[in-house]
């Protein structure tokens, strides 16, 4: 249940960086500033910005000329199954034990759980993804110092608010006008740059939350990129992804992206978002160069997430910042991933992360490789309820489907292609797909030029969303799919 906020109506912006609030918002979306206990509004005076917004790339207009205007199903796009038989015409393949996955009931993470059986553990990987474990580039989202227009440090003011207090030049190490370095192992806040941050992540100073390592990660491999950033409503990044590269017993490459979304109803939602992705990324590494096929991997390497996000339920003690008034629940998250294996293009998913299909031609139609375990795919499936009467209902994004001690029995879906044309797979959680949901929405978005720069199209992408309004984290992987040229007159 919510805690009660008397104090919070009378704010409309945030004390600590002025960011907008919503009703209900126990947390800055911006900075993380905690509102359950906020003073009464300061009659003058002003605060120091703390947060700034992250600069992206500015993404292309959606003038629609030179894009398709059809959309084409998945099951257009030739492939082949794991036994080497063409894909049926299909909108998507499931790999259940007969064919077709038969979809349990829409309900909540965190009812009752189903046992089954325990999934091989993936091998140490030879190329790693962007886990809180092996660092990625991370650019935080504090801002430089800023300036307090108000009365100086201990003035006394009345106003109510938490002031600043302006560092001594001689305590903060000034010589000359230069700082000197903090001492090794000291990190200094980024808002008043002269308090140390404690253990809890808060400034001794002035108090300010300092913004995590997931906050915002970015990865590049060349042939793949990644990019996971907070958003601007959440007060921590529930998301995660792994992306790296191997190669095939032939020599060829073998190039991976995995993106996880953490149930945020579910307790540590975060730990179970990087548990997935990380045993799901090693898995395929070790299996792949052993010439497991790729469709077969993909599907065990969901089992194996599936046993590492199990695992976490049975740690005692181990309830993260802020969910102490939480009911505590088996934690959960969804996955979807992509391996690029030569000719072959294999998508696998669990939950409602998707995997879009944009062709380098962006005269050729693009499309969406998977299909939502979701309560208003599943009423459209069924034939229940038209696609648009589904996805208008409230219900229309609870998930039937995730990994987490107590799902249903689990069912990963995988499906693989063979394109007949180069173009570039994007990875996404749905805080970003919410803002680009079509095919022909997603292809607008992404630069004409991401199979060569990755990394400048998912940053493109996770902008775009941001620019929308960023009300969820928001991850997103960019892979290229070259096609062989096979003589003059191939596409």
């Amino acid at each position: 249940m919510t805690p009660q906020m008397p104090q919070q109506a009378a704010w409309s912006r945030c004390p600590g960086c002025e960011e907008p609030l919503e009703s209900g918002d126990l947390f800055c979306g911006a900075c993380g500033y905690d509102l359950s206990a906020v003073p009464e509004p300061p009659r003058n005076g002003q605060t120091v910005a703390t947060g700034a917004h992250v600069h992206w790339p500015e993404a292309p207009g959606a003038d629609g000329s030179d894009l398709p205007g059809s959309l084409q199903r998945p099951g257009e796009v030739p492939g082949t199954d794991s036994g080497g038989r063409e894909l049926p015409a299909t909108p998507v393949r499931f790999d259940g034990p007969d064919g077709a996955a038969a979809r349990p009931a829409p309900r909540e993470a965190g009812t009752d759980a189903r046992s089954w059986p325990a999934a091989p553990s993936g091998a140490a990987s030879t190329a790693s993804g962007a886990t809180p474990a092996d660092g990625p580039a991370v650019a935080p989202r504090g801002s430089g110092p800023g300036s307090d227009s108000g009365p100086g440090p201990g003035s006394g003011s009345g106003s109510g608010d938490f002031e600043l207090a302006v560092p001594d030049p001689r305590a903060a190490g000034h010589s000359g006008g230069h700082s000197a370095a903090p001492p090794s192992g000291v990190k200094l806040c980024v808002a008043c740059r002269a308090g140390q941050v404690d253990h809890d992540g808060y400034c001794e100073n002035c108090g300010h939350a300092q913004p995590r390592e997931r906050d915002h990660m970015e990865r590049e491999l060349g042939v793949v990129a990644a990019v996971s950033d907070r958003g601007l409503r959440h007060h921590r990044n529930e998301d995660s992804f792994a992306v790296s590269s191997t190669a095939l017993p032939d020599g060829s490459p073998a190039v991976i992206a995995i993106v996880c979304d953490g149930v945020s109803s579910a307790t540590r939602p975060d730990d179970a978002s990087a548990a997935a992705a990380s045993s799901a990324n090693e898995h395929l590494l070790a299996s792949l160069p052993q010439g497991t096929h790729p469709q077969q991997a993909m599907h065990e390497a969901i089992l194996a997430a599936a046993c590492a996000v199990n695992s976490l339920a049975a740690e005692p003690g181990a309830a993260m910042e802020h969910d102490r008034h939480r009911h505590q629940n088996a934690p959960a998250c969804t996955l979807v991933g992509a391996v690029s294996a030569g000719e072959l293009l294999v998508v696998g998913w669990v939950g409602d992360s998707r995997a879009y299909w944009v062709p380098d031609d962006r005269s050729g139609p693009p499309a969406r490789l998977t299909e939502d375990d979701s309560w208003a795919a599943q009423m459209v499936s069924a034939g229940l309820m038209s696609e648009a009467e589904a996805y208008a209902d409230e219900r229309a994004h609870a998930i039937t489907g995730w990994l987490g001690a107590d799902a249903y029995e689990l069912e990963p879906h995988t499906a693989s292609f063979k394109p007949d044309r180069p173009g570039v797979v994007v990875v996404c959680t749905d805080g970003l797909w919410n803002y680009a949901e079509a095919p022909e929405e997603m292809a607008q978005v992404l630069p004409p030029d991401a199979a060569g720069r990755p990394l400048h199209g998912a940053q493109v992408l996770v902008g775009h969303a941001l620019d929308g309004g960023g009300h969820d984290n928001v991850t997103v992987a960019v892979l290229p799919f070259a096609v062989p040229r096979q003589g003059a007159g191939s596409a």
